[in-house]
């Protein structure tokens, strides 16, 4: 079973790097964690996280923080089982907020229009659920507790081809020119060239693979 702790990643990116992994020397190697982190946080394009969550409601509140790691609401929950029972010209069918996102001082925010009253949370249930897009996580619990990684094991190759990109888009960045090596275990892709060439064949090679 492919391990997905964050240190087996990060140790399989070092090696697959080669002598380009030099090249990065941050204190507890936290560039490769970097690359992880960024290479997770576009991989929701092709490998969206899909996942039902929910606030507790307080009446006449309308705003509360957003979830961990959240980006979009899809689908609202609460309320919805009612509205299939009833009918919309009586008097307790439910009417269900709009949620929009916002940042503060604090993070991310849900606001609710209009705010949920007491009569509509003592009908409808205090929890407001509903299914929403989460940024991958990249964790060193092991799988099956509740902050392990969140990229699925079939994805793991995905995941490492992203973050060799991000590597080389750093790499580039720094003015280095001289050719680097890389394994061609992961996406089978050209092994030597310039880091900027390097950068732009492995996105491609991402793009590609994360599409089928």
């Amino acid at each position: 079973m492919p391990d997905m702790k964050q240190s087996a990643l990060k140790d399989d990116l070092k090696a697959s790097l080669q002598d380009a992994a030099s090249v990065f020397t941050a204190a507890g190697d936290a560039d490769f964690l970097r690359h992880l982190d960024k290479a997770a946080e576009d991989l929701v394009r092709f490998r969206p996280r899909i996942e039902k969550d929910s606030i507790t409601l307080v009446a006449d509140q309308a705003d509360y923080a957003a979830p961990a790691a959240l980006i979009r609401i899809r689908k609202i929950l609460w309320g919805r089982d009612e509205q299939h029972t009833r009918m919309p010209w009586e008097s307790n069918y439910p009417a269900i907020p709009e949620v929009s996102i916002y940042r503060d001082d604090t993070g991310k925010q849900l606001r609710l229009t209009p705010a949920p009253t007491a009569a509509q949370i003592t009908d409808l249930g205090g929890t407001f659920a509903f299914l929403c897009n989460k940024l991958h996580v990249i964790s060193e619990d092991a799988a099956g507790q509740a902050g392990a990684t969140t990229v699925a094991e079939d994805d793991r190759g995905l995941l490492l081809l992203r973050a060799q990109a991000e590597a080389m888009k750093e790499m580039a960045a720094r003015n280095i020119v001289k050719p680097v090596a890389l394994r061609d275990n992961i996406g089978g892709v050209t092994k030597n060239g310039v880091p900027a060439a390097l950068y732009a064949q492995l996105l491609d090679d991402f793009e590609r693979l994360g599409r089928q």
